[in-house]
């Protein structure tokens, strides 16, 4: 792609590669988010506990976590057309297969096979994006396609309610996966079939392997940290399979995650390592509000929906620009100023009392929506920059990875907090002056999580 001009036949191809990217980034967050609601509605449907039913939800995170960076591997190798066409049609199946359940075990392994096409999506999708604009021109697209992400993460509670309400939890899945069929046509018909500048390079299976094993212990392990005492063993051997994972890509010529990179490049490292730890402090946002709002303000759950939705909705609108301006400005200046706007946020309601005004809220989640908006963008553009084209599929791997390990890590903190000073007293049942007094510990622990962000994000600057 010529970046000092371009034909008719490439602005076509580049508006069909932004479709798919889009569309892409809509579905599998939107599936996510909308899911989670119709969970009480599954659970009476297959007739299984809380314990279980929480399976439907790991049954997609964990192999999207564990298999985004091998995939972007493959596709970096084998090219990305042939990842993402065949990720669209797996994640299509996996949806019409979620949809059409008729046990709790069918529903399961359906999750699973979405979760793998999921994953093949992520691997791929920005990288496709951002390969086939000039680099001039890579924070606006990266933009669109978080927009994408945002919206569907927001419009997921108040749709998937809807629908969930009104036709019914398969119905989400239904219309998911035809949104995939119409992804996948346009896929195959306009998406430009790059060759591979890495068609010769080797699979380090061993490394795939080990890494795999490392992605799925941690995040498990994390995940169920306090529920059993075992998920500590867990998160150690995933530490552990992590060093032995390390150690073998350092004497790879082919490895799966060029580990000296992020020795050898510390604006790569510390963007990675900022927004881990974004992710670790601002999933807590939306979780802990919800609740407040619902059991301390008394809101109905539609009414909590309605209020939270402004923070995504932000996001979605604001990305874009923020995408833009980063092309034109320092990525790392503007991560660290939307960094910074995050632990403002989270350092507002620290403050919060039963009494608070729901305004208050309202503008504490603009102030995350903006910071978020701010951050993301340019930060995804700042790694991405970080690597050549032929790793992209890896970086934008790793990067989402990086979300998925943050959001393990806040919850394992909101989870510790919660029972540390709450015991097992269900959260609908606690005393509204404790359950804040829990939740404004909490954002003080992620008000340092993201002040530590702040210092990652700057320190890019001189090493830049």
């Amino acid at each position: 792609m010529s970046e000092n001009g371009v034909k008719p036949k490439h602005s076509g191809i580049q508006k069909s590669t932004i479709f798919v990217a889009v569309i892409t980034s809509f579905i599998t967050s939107f599936i996510g988010s909308a899911t989670n609601l119709s969970i009480p509605d599954m659970s009476a449907d297959f007739k299984v506990g809380a314990a279980a039913i929480g399976w439907i939800v790991t049954a997609y995170m964990l192999p999207v976590a564990a298999l985004a960076v091998p995939f972007g591997r493959i596709a970096d190798i084998i090219g990305r057309k042939k990842i993402i066409v065949l990720g669209i049609a797996i994640f299509t199946i996996g949806s019409y297969a979620s949809g059409a359940a008729v046990s709790f075990e069918m529903m399961i392994a359906a999750r699973v096979i979405q979760a793998v096409g999921a994953a093949m999506i992520f691997a791929t999708n920005h990288a496709i994006l951002i390969s086939e604009f000039p680099g001039s021109e890579r924070g606006k697209v990266l933009g669109y396609a978080l927009a994408a992400t945002y919206t569907g993460l927001s419009a997921g509670p108040v749709l998937g309610g809807i629908i969930n309400y009104s036709l019914g939890w398969r119905t989400i899945f239904f219309i998911t996966g035809t949104a995939g069929i119409i992804v996948f046509v346009e896929a195959i018909r306009r998406l430009p079939d790059r060759k591979s500048t890495l068609e010769k390079a080797g699979f380090d299976k061993a490394g795939n392997f080990l890494y795999v094993m490392m992605i799925l212990l941690t995040i498990y392990g994390l995940n169920r940290f306090a529920e059993k005492s075992s998920a500590l063993l867990l998160v150690a051997a995933g530490i552990v399979m992590g060093f032995v994972f390390v150690k073998r890509e350092l004497k790879e010529d082919a490895p799966l995650v060029d580990v000296r990179l992020f020795a050898g490049n510390m604006s790569y490292t510390l963007s990675n390592l900022a927004a881990l730890l974004n992710y670790a402090a601002t999933y807590a946002i939306g979780y802990l509000l919800s609740i407040y709002l619902q059991v301390v303000q008394g809101f109905s759950s539609q009414t909590a929906g309605i209020i939270l939705i402004v923070q995504p909705l932000l996001m979605a609108v604001f990305s874009p620009y923020m995408g833009r301006l980063s092309d034109r400005i320092s990525p790392y200046k503007l991560a660290s100023a939307g960094m910074a706007l995050c632990a403002i946020s989270l350092g507002m309601l620290a403050f919060i009392n039963i009494h608070t005004p729901v305004m208050f809220v309202i503008a504490v989640l603009c102030f995350a929506g903006c910071g978020f908006a701010l951050f993301s963008s340019p930060n995804t553009n700042a790694v991405m920059s970080c690597v050549d084209k032929s790793s992209y599929g890896v970086a934008s791997s790793v990067l989402s990875t990086m979300r998925n390990i943050g959001h393990a890590m806040s919850m394992v903190m909101i989870t510790l907090t919660v029972n540390f000073n709450l015991g097992d007293v269900a959260l609908s049942q606690a005393d509204p002056e404790d359950l804040v007094t829990t939740m404004r510990t909490a954002y003080i622990i992620f008000t340092l999580i993201c002040a530590a962000g702040i210092f990652c994000s700057m320190k890019r600057k001189s090493s830049n």
